[in-house]
């Protein structure tokens, strides 16, 4: 039995791992893609934007929604601390506008290999090409996760780190939501927040803006008789 299994290989349940590990628990990290860090690998533009600097109430004004639930967290593990904990890794961040830690080499894959660098130190099990099919939670000392394959893992405590639904093709295809709410958590209604903008437009169509960042604008979207039905301003 592993005291710690972890479900999901992107930059929550890395890390994860890595933190059990270092505690000195025996730690499976399972993922149901052949390679881990996949999104973590694209994000920020293939540069990894890891943190932001910003003073915590600036970062959470940011956050869409109700961002002050994470007051909580950040009480436990800031943005300086993942600052602290990438440099650890041996990963030098640069600060850019706007607060945004970028790694030096400006290369999103060093953050990846630095991570499983990191694992590997700690000798963490690692099982790729593993969909998880169901977990039972069965008692306070003992879960079972079910693979799609029929065989079975007991753990000592589950973490899931799969991630939302927000780039499927990456692997966040929302596996999560239905174990912790088995687990009784409750779920809220899912939906976008950061999304594309779509439009049969040439200009979109043929991506003539595509790898452009602007500042300072405005995009205004008419309705069919010509109306403005929709304001949306960057800064």
């Amino acid at each position: 039995m592993y005291d710690v299994i972890v479900i999901g290989g992107g930059p929550a349940g890395l890390m994860a791992a890595i933190a059990a590990g270092e505690k000195k628990a025996n730690v499976l990290l399972v993922d149901k893609g052949n390679k881990l860090g996949r999104k973590l690998a694209i994000s920020g533009g293939g540069r990894c934007n890891v943190t932001n600097r910003r003073p915590i109430e600036e970062v959470i004004r940011h956050i869409p929604g109700n961002g002050r639930f994470l007051y909580s967290a950040f009480s436990i593990f800031n943005n300086e601390d993942i600052i602290t904990f990438f440099e650890q890794l041996g990963v030098q961040l640069k600060e850019e506008d706007h607060g945004r830690m970028f790694p030096v080499s400006d290369n999103a894959q060093s953050v990846v290999n630095a991570l499983l660098r990191r694992l590997n130190e700690l000798k963490v099990e690692i099982r790729t090409n593993s969909p998880v099919k169901d977990i039972l939670f069965e008692t306070d000392h003992k879960h079972t996760i079910v693979l799609a394959d029929g065989s079975t893992i007991d753990g000592r405590a589950i973490v899931i780190a799969t991630g939302g639904k927000s780039v499927p093709h990456t692997g966040s295809t929302g596996d999560g939501y239905p174990w912790a709410k088995k687990a009784g958590h409750t779920i809220t209604e899912l939906y976008p927040t950061e999304v594309p903008v779509t439009s049969d437009e040439p200009f979109i169509q043929e991506k003539r803006l595509q790898g452009l960042s602007l500042k300072d604008i405005a995009l205004s979207v008419l309705n069919p008789k010509g109306k403005k039905s929709l304001l949306i301003k960057w800064t």
